[in-house]
């Protein structure tokens, strides 16, 4: 029987030269700064493998990053967007291209998926609609298969973010949301 490769393997299980001659092999796939056996599945559970290879356990995947690991973006963002609760004194890893910021957190809006913390459905959709600059296209379908994937409605969002006093960005959020809820325009036929 021949040996099967771990799941997710990175620079830490090989040199980086390898894993990318594998991935021209067609052994392989890249998976944000990991690399995959063909004959895995790309799931959440994957994705946050690849995201916790290079993560500290305080540290928290939150908005486009948390939309990535929850399915609801095709690729990762160029920089992983990551939280951590006030006071818990780390960093992400050197490798690691990403932004951390501290913040006022939970444990009902931390999920752990496959040993990597990541904020709940609801709460990467409170933070996208927050904070999200731009808030385009990219974005905007983030939330939307986030709250189908989340079972969520905008009611369930909007009530959320109501319940919640001085929260910054509420204002923009609601609005965001409000025109999410409303169907587009339907283009003319003349």
């Amino acid at each position: 029987m021949t040996p099967r490769l771990p799941p997710v393997l990175s620079s830490i299980d090989l040199p980086l030269a390898e894993l990318q001659c594998a991935a021209l092999d067609g052994e392989l796939f890249a998976l944000d700064q990991c690399f995959c056996p063909i004959d895995e599945f790309d799931t959440i559970h994957l994705r946050a493998r690849a995201l916790g290879v290079v993560l500290d356990a305080r540290i928290i995947a939150e908005q486009m990053t948390a939309a990535w690991v929850w399915g609801a973006a095709l690729n990762p963002p160029p920089r992983h967007q990551l939280c951590v609760a006030i006071g818990a004194r780390t960093r992400p890893h050197p490798s690691l291209n990403a932004v951390l910021r501290e913040v006022v957190i939970t444990d009902d809006d931390i999920d752990t998926v496959s040993g990597v913390s990541v904020t709940s459905r609801l709460r990467t959709v409170l933070d996208l609609v927050r904070f999200s600059e731009p808030f385009g296209p990219r974005q905007e379908a983030a939330v939307r298969v986030l709250i189908t994937e989340g079972k969520l409605n905008f009611k369930q969002c909007v009530d959320s973010l109501t319940a919640r006093r001085n929260l910054p960005q509420k204002r923009i959020a609601l609005a965001r949301l409000a025109a999410l809820e409303s169907p587009a325009p339907l283009a003319s036929a003349s």
